[in-house]
């Protein structure tokens, strides 16, 4: 098979080799979970326990606050004991559920399908919707929503998003190799909702063993393949798969289902299989600790609301003091000054570095050598865009399509003069679509 990609780009260094041969290992949290009411895009949850109640593993404690939200289950059974703001990894406070572990994991009753192909759609949707299963590769919008398009019958294509492109992580890459016949039967359920379209298993060439797995169970599918893709950052973004797979592109007034297209990651088929198939909501995930100042990089599969800290610590802790904790990947991932917060459903690692690369340089003038050029997959100028952001040019920030920068960092990590264009980029953006909205709203009140 021919490997496809997209234009721009970088190649970082990968990482995986840390934790990639790592299986994946059962953690059970001990003591105090904090479960965010916002862990989703869209409206926050409603709590629907108070202090002093006792929940069950896989109990419904917060409903959904509208369409565009998705309800929260606790992961654990014992006891509420409080309900109120707790900081998220992101450093925002959030209205929380909080709950002291009895350690005896007590569950409600699951009920399974015997033949999800005889579901209806909309029964199919219902599941999905009331499991509280979200984008968990990061972005977090209810899949409820995103599997319920204006026109389903343009839908030409389901891509799984198995790339797993950031460096570090290989959360997905164990779920392929460990468990590839959940992730086919997410696919096959989705498929279902789209008599017109096509799987698409969209794996990097870095995972030949995935390539060949999945694609040895999907053989005899006509509807399913595998499409081996060039290992280059940010291969996993949206648009850039979409590209890669279909030749097909969108900007940012478009979403995928306009290209004919629906995305989602390993993780979220796997929900999506579970949800439907044995009626099971979004409680767990699986997560990377790694670095170079971890004890011992592993792969766990954990209870939502546990901690970053409890997660290090069953990593054996640090070997060498960290000098730079994130949230995730190094190129997309956020920086943490504490781990004291909860995991969340779009929580997918924690990265420790010996080193602050980013901090070491001092940023310097712009030489125009157009190696962030080269390296935009939207085909944009980020140095211009960062200096109409210095400079607190909106208008010429939108004229040079400063909006469509999909924040992947490429920019920042070719830039020999050190610049921190993706940052410049990023808060622009922020201000611009924040301006927008008031306008909006404003625009609304007159009416």
């Amino acid at each position: 098979m021919s490997l496809r990609t997209f234009k721009g780009g970088v190649h970082p260094f990968e990482g995986k080799e840390l934790s990639k041969s790592k299986p994946i290992k059962e953690l059970l949290p001990q003591g105090e979970l904090v479960f965010p009411v916002s862990q989703h895009i869209g409206a926050p949850a409603k709590p629907l326990v108070a202090k002093g109640d006792t929940v069950l593993r896989g109990q419904k404690i917060a409903e959904a606050g509208g369409f565009v939200s998705s309800p929260v289950y606790s992961s654990v059974s014992g006891t509420v004991t409080a309900i109120e703001k707790r900081r998220t990894a992101t450093g925002d406070m959030v209205d929380s559920i909080v709950i002291e572990s009895d350690g005896n994991f007590m569950e409600v009753g699951f009920e399974e399908t015997k033949d999800v192909t005889k579901l209806k759609k909309d029964e199919i949707i219902k599941k999905i919707q009331d499991a509280g299963v979200v984008g968990m590769g990061g972005a977090g919008f209810p899949t409820h929503v995103k599997l319920s398009p204006k026109n389903p019958d343009q839908i030409d294509y389901i891509i799984a998003n198995c790339a797993e492109c950031e460096p570090y992580l290989t959360s997905d890459y164990r779920e392929m190799i460990e468990e590839p016949e959940k992730l086919i039967g997410g696919m096959k359920i989705v498929l279902q909702l789209f008599p017109n379209a096509k799987g698409v298993f969209a794996i990097e060439n870095n995972k030949p063993d995935c390539i060949e797995k999945i694609g040895e169970l999907i053989k005899d599918d006509e509807k399913l393949s595998v499409q081996p893709l060039l290992t280059k950052y940010p291969q996993g973004g949206e648009r850039q798969l979409i590209h890669a797979v279909t030749g097909r592109d969108i900007n940012s007034k478009m979403l995928p289902a306009d290209a004919g297209c629906i995305v989602d990651n390993v993780a979220t088929l796997m929900a999506i299989y579970d949800a439907v198939k044995f009626g099971i909501p979004v409680m767990n995930r699986v997560f990377t600790v790694t670095g170079d100042a971890v004890c011992e990089p592993r792969n766990f599969r954990i209870c939502i609301g546990t901690s970053y800290q409890e997660l290090l610590d069953a990593a054996g802790g640090l070997i060498h003091d960290a000098k730079k904790l994130i949230s995730g990947g190094p190129m997309m991932g956020f920086a943490m000054y504490g781990l004291d917060v909860p995991t969340t459903k779009t929580t997918s690692a924690l990265l420790c570095l010996t080193e602050d690369a980013a901090s070491e340089y001092e940023e310097t003038a712009c030489i125009n050598c157009g190696r962030c050029v080269e390296a935009c997959p939207e085909g944009l100028v980020p140095s211009r865009l960062a200096d109409y952001s210095k400079h607190g040019e909106k208008e010429l920030f939108e004229k040079w399509y400063g909006l469509e920068c999909v924040e992947c960092g490429s920019c920042s990590y070719g830039c020999p003069a050190r610049r921190p264009l993706a940052q410049y980029i990023k808060t622009m953006k922020k201000q611009v679509l924040a301006d927008k909205k008031k306008a909006a709203a404003a625009a609304k009140d007159k009416k």
